[in-house]
Formats: structure tokens, sequence, C-alpha cells
């Protein structure tokens, strides 16, 4: 199922059971525009969330995680979350639902050798993998499946058997994401493999505040007090999974974004280095350079 407009859950007469009993029941693909639109309690099944302009909000398990171009979110079947737009520019948001024997027969699939496939035919026997739901850069890889499946549904619209094959490819990918998740698990220091699922968990709800408000005034004590680990604690496990510390990491999503902004929109550089959390022009200047090798304004012009 396709939709490229995003349910009005205020509208009076708005049937919350029908609109959620079909999820689940079939893939479901939002790619959708929209300056305000939001959801306080929703349900759904193993999903893809990103944005394609503009920035999305979404509400996990008490925190907050602000999903912007570039970044992806899995949420993992059965979980409850809220989701929120307000902006002054419309925000395009790419939302995709897989049902659950899709996905089961894929993860099933992906996670055994052909030889066991051959002596076990089947669709998978339901269980799915538990995802970090934390907030995921997008790699070409991926960004060669979404850009494939929103072309061919801008292009030619929804055909049922083409985007079940891409959804094959996502669910895949979802598999290396899921790997990769437990290659970082086994850098945490901890004895127990309990104790460093906890502390990467809490790692990465570390990282996604600092990804999702790298504009405010963020410290480490507020950070460690977010993610439940003393200040010690954070700085030496985040260096061992990320492999560089809190402050480095913060000051690289500020300039990642500052460079978005310089090519993408006519805000003013001191504006921008406002906005993307640095004391000062001067202060945003140095770091800017340190890491791009030209002052901002020169990056603007050459960009």
């Amino acid at each position: 199922m396709y939709f490229t407009r995003l349910p009005d859950h205020s509208k009076p007469g708005f049937d919350e059971a029908q609109h959620f009993s079909k999820f689940r029941k079939h893939n479901i693909i939002f790619n959708a525009e929209s300056r305000e639109s939001h959801c306080d309690d929703h349900v759904g099944c193993l999903s893809i969330k990103t944005i394609l302009s503009g920035e999305e909000i979404y509400g996990v398990d008490g925190r907050q995680l602000v999903v912007r171009p570039g970044q992806f979110l899995v949420l993992n079947d059965d979980q409850h979350y809220s989701c929120r737009i307000n902006s002054k520019e419309k925000v395009q948001c790419l939302s995709i639902f897989f049902k659950n024997t899709l996905a089961s027969s894929v993860l099933f699939d992906t996670l055994h050798s052909e030889e066991f496939l051959l002596d076990h035919p089947g669709t998978g026997n339901g269980n799915m993998p538990e995802f970090f739901q934390t907030l995921r850069e997008i790699t070409p890889d991926m960004n060669r499946q979404l850009s494939g499946l929103v072309h061919l549904l801008e292009t030619e619209g929804y055909n049922e058997t083409m985007t079940d094959e891409y959804f094959v490819f996502m669910l895949r990918y979802l598999v290396s994401v899921y790997q990769l998740d437990a290659n970082s698990v086994s850098k945490v220091k901890a004895v127990k493999v309990s104790t460093r699922q906890e502390i990467y968990k809490r790692l990465c709800i570390a990282r996604d505040l600092l990804h999702s408000f790298h504009g405010d005034n963020i410290d480490l004590n507020k950070v460690s007090t977010e993610a439940g680990l003393s200040v010690p604690q954070l700085v030496r496990q985040f260096k061992s999974v990320f492999h560089t510390t809190p402050y480095q990491y913060l000051t690289g999503v500020r300039l990642q974004q500052a460079a978005s902004l310089l090519q993408h929109s006519d805000e003013q550089v001191q504006d921008i280095a406002w906005m993307c959390g640095f004391e000062n022009a001067a202060a945003f200047s140095r770091a800017f350079r340190s890491v791009y090798g030209v002052q901002p304004t020169r990056f603007r012009a050459e960009g």
C-alpha cells in the first residue's frame, strides 16, 4: 500500500482502529510532504523512518529523537512511539512498514545458509531480531535502495511486486545493521553480555542526544544523566565503541550540519554558527577550517 499524504489523527471521525489494522498485514509506504502532523501513540510493525528534507521528531521509550536527512531510525515490531512534524517549510518524510510475513521470511533467509534453507524450506518462524532503536547513518548502499524505491514510486506508481523486491533487499540490509550492532556491543568493556548490551544501549542514547540537540548547550553532565552513565564511564566507553569522545563527536555533528546549511541555505555565517551550537562565529570558523581546510565563506562560494 502506498500513501502520499500523512493521516490526520486529529480529524473528526478518524478511525484509529481501522488505520492501524492495515499494519502487519500489508507492506506500507508513506512518501509524503507535510508542515504539520502528529500522532501521540502509534504502534506498528518493523519499520524504517527517514527524512528526505526537513526534520521529524520521534518519541521512543520516553526520549526524543530528531530524524534529519541522511539518517534513519529502525522501530521494532509492536513498538509504541509518537511522531511530530511542526515546520514552516514542507517536510518530506519516507516511512516503510514491513508486513510480518515478509519480514520474517527474509530475515530467516538471510540468517541461514543455502544448505539449511534447502533442507528447511518455508517462510520463517515469525521471530525477528530486536534492533537498538537509535539514529543511524544512511550508507551509500541503503541510499541506492531508498532512492531507487522513491524514483520507482514517483515515475511508475505503486507496483506491489516491484516494491516487494526492494523490500527484500532492504530487509537484508537491516540484518547487516543488526550484525554491526552486535559487533559494536562486543567493543564495550564489560564481562557479561547483558551488561555490554545495556551499556551499548545507553551509549546510543547519548549519541542520539548529541545528534538530535546539537544546537543546544550540551555538557557531559547532561549527556551522562540522560544516558544513565557516570561521566567517566560515558567518556571511556564512548571512546571504546565509537572511537571518539562525546565532545569530538558533537563537534563533528555540528560541523556536518553547518556544512549542509552553508550549501543549501541562505543563512548568514554567524547565524549558522549559533544554530549549530557554536559560541560565536570566530570559534565556528576556526573549527570549520580545521576540518574542511577553508573558511565557511569560501566553502559556501566553492560549493
